[in-house]
């Protein structure tokens, strides 16, 4: 493809983008299935550059605004090359030919636009706080709550691109084999800063032309993720439930820390995303994994097991905010619930999950957001409702399952993309109390 091909590409992925209620990785992947003309090459540069312009588009638009204009795939496409790619205008003008596979060329207003853009950088001294940071105007008074004087600083990480992580799957290999193995075809691994089966690379790969991928030694996992399923501390023999369990990056963590003993229950309300996860569970060698569709948090299996597990996973649904990084376009979309209708929901999880916690096992919490709202406010009101749970200081349990220094103070494990080089991740563990011995029979 011509960079002006590419480019034209890149527009029609926007306006797919700015039209349908899908999260942009799903339409990027849609638009290459229907174009499968385009090479390898081509499609890593038209992805990097559409998410390129997704990563900045509260500042794009903002400039789009300030002279007026409406911030179209076009616009932002041009505004993208002028301010970020410092492309010079007489370039920038030269894609839009109109030739075969072109962008059309361009019109009077675009042409008046890219005029007014020359000499300009992305940032302006006018441009408000939560556009400087790409953070939707509504949830910065809580991201400002939340850290205080390193709110900018936080926010600015979220817009960088999120590294490439792996999981090792303990039962088929090691970590330094893997490593190896790696190099050998060519890629950069090293061992992860806090995970101890958690591997970086140094660039992006197709891992599933890999043979350590195609036969389950390695999982894509952010080291956040990681870390959340590890201080599960999911041991052989338990019975662990993962009540939110998705796609099963975590339910494969925890059922391989088992080595195949015990009983793991990966359970989800989206059946469909269970059925695709049980490929990964055959792949990865893991025969300790059933899988049960629930109706709702509620479901009655939940009373029927109640106080069976040893362990319970209630990874909530989110906001998602800790994963901006790799999702740009869920900061603008509204692809789920929002954060009004998510609280309650959150609450009504953690109290059912609990019920399947046997006395003396826990309950882990997690979510991949960064707001208090989601994390530690709710942790606060669950246990304030439930008297026979406890919070443990996670570093406990790190204690048990890492070797690795923890990697934050308090008693929960709060992850930043800034201070950890993770997704955005909390975690919680509580503990349910022991049942109180029966009183001895009299006489």
């Amino acid at each position: 493809m011509s960079p002006a091909a590419r480019l034209q590409a890149v527009i029609d992925i926007l306006g797919m983008i700015e039209q349908e209620a899908r999260p942009a990785d799903a339409l990027i992947s849609a638009y290459f299935r229907g174009h499968r003309y385009i090479g390898a090459k081509d499609r890593t540069s038209v992805a990097e550059t559409a998410y390129g312009i997704l990563r900045h588009r509260a500042r794009l638009s903002w400039w789009c605004g300030h002279y007026g204009a409406s911030p179209s795939p076009r616009l932002l496409t041009i505004a993208y090359l002028r301010l970020v790619l410092d492309e010079k205008e007489a370039p920038t003008a030269a894609y839009f030919s109109g030739a075969r596979f072109a962008p059309d060329m361009l019109g009077m207003e675009e042409e008046k636009f890219l005029g007014k853009l020359k000499g300009h950088d992305l940032l302006h001294p006018r441009m408000p706080v939560h556009v400087r940071v790409e953070c939707p105007e509504d949830l910065w008074p809580l991201f400002e709550a939340q850290f205080g004087a390193r709110c900018e600083e936080e926010l600015e990480a979220l817009c960088a691109p999120a590294p490439f992580d792996l999981r090792v799957n303990q039962v088929k290999a090691n970590r330094d084999d893997v490593i190896r193995e790696l190099a050998e075809a060519g890629l950069s691994a090293k061992p992860s800063r806090y995970a101890p089966y958690g591997l970086r690379l140094g660039a992006r790969a197709a891992l599933p032309t890999l043979a350590a991928f195609k036969e389950g030694r390695v999982e894509i996992q952010d080291e956040g993720s990681q870390l959340a399923a590890l201080l599960a501390d999911a041991r052989p023999g338990m019975r662990v439930a993962d009540f939110c369990a998705g796609a099963g990056g975590k339910t494969l963590a925890m059922a391989a820390a088992m080595a195949n003993k015990g009983r793991v229950s990966a359970c989800d309300v989206l059946g469909k995303r269970l059925e695709r996860a049980t490929e990964r569970f055959r792949r990865a060698g893991l025969h300790n994994i059933e899988t049960r569709t629930l109706a709702a948090e509620s479901d009655p299996w939940v009373k029927r097991q109640k106080g069976a597990f040893d362990r319970v996973l209630a990874d909530a649904p989110c906001s998602g905010t800790g994963t901006w990084r790799r999702n740009p376009d869920a900061r603008w979309k509204k692809l789920g619930p929002g954060l009004a209708e998510l609280l309650p929901l959150q609450a009504r999880i953690l109290a059912s999950a609990a019920r399947l916690v046997k006395p003396g096992g826990r309950l882990i919490y997690a979510t991949c957001s960064l707001l208090a709202e989601e994390n530690q406010q709710q942790v606060e009101t669950f246990l304030a409702a439930h008297e026979d749970f406890t919070l443990m200081p996670y570093s406990e349990v790190w204690r048990e399952v890492a070797s690795a220094p923890p990697p934050c103070e308090g008693d929960v494990m709060r992850l930043t993309p800034a201070q950890h080089g993770t997704d955005g991740f909390f975690t919680a563990i509580m503990a349910r109390k022991e049942a109180p011995e029966a009183p001895a029979a009299a006489g």
